[in-house]
């Protein structure tokens, strides 16, 4: 069954990554065609400082 992997900064509240959650295993049981019960669906959070974009910590970015 289909797994994915959503890489994001921390800061989302439960009820938010849930959401997230739900809403990509529906969409993912509807176009795969696949039961959800199968789907898996991780968040993986970094720190700002943990991750850049150009060179540049999403810290310093405001």
């Amino acid at each position: 069954m289909p797994e994915i992997v959503v890489y994001a900064l921390e800061g989302r509240t439960p009820a938010q990554k849930e959401a997230l959650m739900k809403a990509i295993t529906e969409v993912t049981a509807q176009h795969f065609a696949v039961p959800a019960a199968g789907i898996v669906v991780q968040i993986v959070e970094a720190k700002a400082d943990s991750k850049s974009k150009g060179g540049v910590p999403y810290a310093k970015r405001g």
